[in-house]
């Protein structure tokens, strides 16, 4: 793995260790040498992870929109910052920089872009691993309601597996290390097509 993309809160939330992890998680993969791709701000979890990254001598790549720009949130010290014309182009180009995914905490532009990647991958648009670091428990409503998902029959219960929800930054990075997609079908009813990938 070379790049990670990291999604996060442009706040900082509530508890002091939403942004202690967001700090370790910066750290840990400047020391393990992998490259973070994230939103290109400034502010909240999203400054704090790519501050640590780069004060612990790794790389960071921010794709970020001309309207946040304007908005003057754009982080000008990282190795590079991306400038792009609007957000489908920075979810898409982001994509394309990453080998993986993980969620630290945020909003609803954190949980839209994490679980479009599932959705994508899904649909056999891409095969790259999903993870939701679940800070002081943070994700577990989340995980709740995927495994509604199953019980309801919505989604296939493989598709729920191949992702990680923890805690653990080290074991995250050693599931994503050895990730193999799953070779599910979208559609749970048996009349319907093949497997996507």
């Amino acid at each position: 793995m070379k790049n990670l993309c990291v999604y996060c809160g442009s706040n900082t939330g509530s508890k002091p260790v939403y942004q202690e992890q967001a700090i370790a998680l910066g750290t840990r993969l400047a020391k393990d040498g992998i490259g973070l791709v994230y939103g290109g701000g400034n502010i909240g979890l999203m400054g704090a992870v790519a501050d640590a990254v780069m004060q612990a001598g790794g790389h960071v790549t921010g794709v970020i929109p001309e309207q946040l720009v304007q908005m003057e949130v754009a982080h000008n010290g990282v190795t590079r910052l991306e400038v792009v014309g609007s957000m489908h182009e920075r979810k898409k180009r982001m994509f394309d920089l990453a080998d993986g995914f993980v969620a630290l905490p945020g909003g609803f532009g954190t949980l839209e872009e994490i679980i479009e990647m599932l959705t994508w991958r899904q649909l056999g648009i891409g095969d790259k691993p999903c993870a939701f670091l679940d800070v002081a428990g943070y994700w577990s409503p989340i995980a709740r309601m995927m495994d509604r998902m199953v019980a309801d029959r919505f989604l296939h219960p493989d598709q729920r597996r191949d992702l990680w929800i923890g805690d653990d930054i080290g074991e995250m990075l050693g599931w994503m290390k050895g990730y193999e997609p799953v070779q599910a079908t979208k559609w749970l009813n048996e009349k319907r097509g093949k497997s996507l990938r």
